[in-house]
This record gives structure tokens, C-alpha cells and sequence, in this order.
């Protein structure tokens, strides 16, 4: 008898850290939520010291740790915006770094954006680069935000396409999509184990995260419209790697449509990302958030 009870007692106390480890996007959302008030006088007094000149692109980049990789980065981004006629703003967001990637933006915001188009907004703790993204979206002034990867990998040009098949589907957002490339060497000289996960995360994707019709969630170019940012990022709860997934999953709830776009890609090196534990974390917080949705525990807005 008292074997039986020790069983069930070691049984209790692996599903009590099941769960808990399961809950743990709900738990983190929560903990945020508790934040939100400071989080939002922050971005008022940021828009507050804004320019009042109508912006037509926001470029937000998240960036941890990016002191090294950035400046390839900014100095694309710097070519092609100073190049267009519309009006600009890049919000290069220092989440939680400690190798000075804010001092690094900044002095490169001063050489190549001498308008002063270039800030930095530095995150006072590492919140994941959902959480980046998102605090930097909230800050945007542009008519289109557009989220674009500090390391570079997607032709900043791209841009370009992304804006035009937005207008064209009246999309809400547009996705820069390396789906095209599948086939190509880029994709056929990675490990096994890394396309085998690839693939088993896209069906975790379109099966349990309910985003279906998007054949890559996770490519780190998106445009979206001032409309859509504020909606979807106002509600966005996950702040790791898998915030693009929840990201689609609302734009699809709340009927923006999305818009897919094939973009040069390239691999650079320097990836945060583990492929073993990230991708276990990806399809837990995936999993969470749709029973999050489903069971009520977070909700959208009827209006917006």
C-alpha cells in the first residue's frame, strides 16, 4: 500500500511540473500584463518626443546581443531607405543586451541616418525577441511597420515587394517567405536533424497552432499595416521564438489578410537559436497558446 501511495505521489509530482512547465507562455503573459501600466507610460513619453512628420515606414529591429552582426545590417537598410521618397524611422530595439548593441546602433544611426531617423530603444531586461518586436511596434509612428532581422539575412530591398502585394491583396500583413527555396542548396546543405524539424514544425504549426495557408511563419521580414500592428501586437501575448505564429493566428482571427512573398534569403552565421530545446519550446508555446485561446483564457478584441 504505502509503494502504491509513493507511485501516485512521484506520478502527482511529474504532472505538477508537466504543467507547470506547460503554462509557462500563460504564466509569462501574466507576469507582463503586471508591467503593462510602466510599459505604456514608457511609450508615451518615447512617441511624445517623436517628430511630427508623417512617417510611412516603421523599421523595427529586434537586437540581442547584435554588436557584431548590426552594421552589415543598418548599412543595407541605411542604401535603400535613403534612396526612397517616403518618410522613415528605424527603432532598433536593445533587448536586454551586454555587449553594447544600443552604443553601436546609435553611433551607426548618427553616420548613416544624419536626419536623426535612427533610435534606439533600450529594454531594461531580456524579454525574447517577441517581446522586443512587439515594445517596438507599440512605438511606431509609420503608416506600415515593418519587422526586419538585425542579422541581415533577407535582402532589405525586399521590402519593395512585400508593400506592393500588401496593397495589391489588401493584406494587413505581408510575410517575406523563404518556402521557394526549399528545394535549393541553401536549404538541401542543412543537417538532417535541422530539416526534419523544420518540417515537423510546420504541421505543428498548421495543426495545432491553427495557422494554416502560411508556408513560413518564421522568417523574420514582415510588413504590416498601422492598422494590423496596433491590433495584433496590443494583443500579442508570446514574447519567444514562437510570437509569429501567434502573431498570424490573430491576424487570422481578427480577418486581416495575409499576404505571402518569395525574398532572397542567405544564412548568416551567429544564430541564438538551439535547434533541439528551441524547437521543443516552439511547439510547447504553441500548443499553449492555442488552448490559451480556445479555453478563454486570453481573447481578442471585438474592436480595434
Amino acid at each position: 500500500m504505502s509503494g502504491l501511495l509513493a507511485a501516485a505521489a512521484v506520478l502527482c509530482y511529474a504532472l505538477y511540473r508537466f504543467l507547470n512547465w506547460f503554462l509557462t507562455p500563460i504564466h509569462a503573459a501574466r507576469a507582463r500584463a503586471a508591467l503593462e501600466a510602466e510599459d505604456r507610460r514608457a511609450r508615451e513619453t518615447w512617441l511624445a518626443a517623436s517628430t511630427s512628420d508623417a512617417v510611412h515606414l516603421s523599421v523595427v529591429i529586434p537586437a540581442y546581443n547584435e554588436r557584431e552582426r548590426l552594421p552589415v545590417m543598418l548599412r543595407e537598410a541605411a542604401a535603400y531607405l535613403s534612396a526612397q521618397s517616403f518618410a522613415f524611422e528605424v527603432l532598433v530595439v536593445d533587448d536586454g543586451s551586454s555587449d553594447g548593441t544600443a552604443g553601436v546602433a546609435e553611433a551607426l544611426g548618427r553616420e548613416l541616418f544624419p536626419g536623426g531617423e535612427l533610435r534606439a530603444v533600450v529594454l531594461a531586461r531580456n524579454r525574447g525577441k517577441g517581446g522586443a518586436v512587439r515594445e517596438g511596434a507599440l512605438r511606431s509612428r509609420g503608416a506600415w511597420v515593418l519587422v526586419a532581422d538585425a542579422d541581415g539575412a533577407t535582402r532589405f530591398s525586399d521590402h519593395a515587394r512585400l508593400e506592393r502585394a500588401a496593397m495589391d491583396e489588401s493584406a494587413g500583413v505581408a510575410c517575406g517567405s523563404r518556402a521557394h527555396m526549399v528545394g535549393t542548396d541553401a536549404v538541401a546543405k542543412r543537417s538532417a536533424l535541422r530539416n526534419l524539424l523544420m518540417r515537423c514544425f510546420h504541421v505543428v504549426v498548421t495543426v495545432v497552432g491553427g495557422v494554416a495557408g502560411v508556408e513560413d511563419t518564421q522568417c523574420g521580414f514582415k510588413l504590416l499595416s498601422k492598422r494590423a500592428s496596433a491590433a495584433i501586437f496590443g494583443a500579442l501575448h508570446i514574447e519567444r521564438w514562437a510570437f509569429d505564429v501567434e502573431l498570424l493566428y490573430i491576424a487570422k482571427r481578427l480577418g486581416f489578410p495575409i499576404a505571402e512573398v518569395a525574398v532572397t534569403w542567405h544564412e548568416v552565421a551567429g544564430s541564438k537559436i538551439d535547434i533541439a530545446a528551441d524547437s521543443i519550446q516552439m511547439a510547447r508555446d504553441i500548443a499553449c497558446v492555442r488552448l490559451a485561446y480556445l479555453a478563454g483564457v486570453w481573447t481578442l478584441p471585438d474592436e480595434f
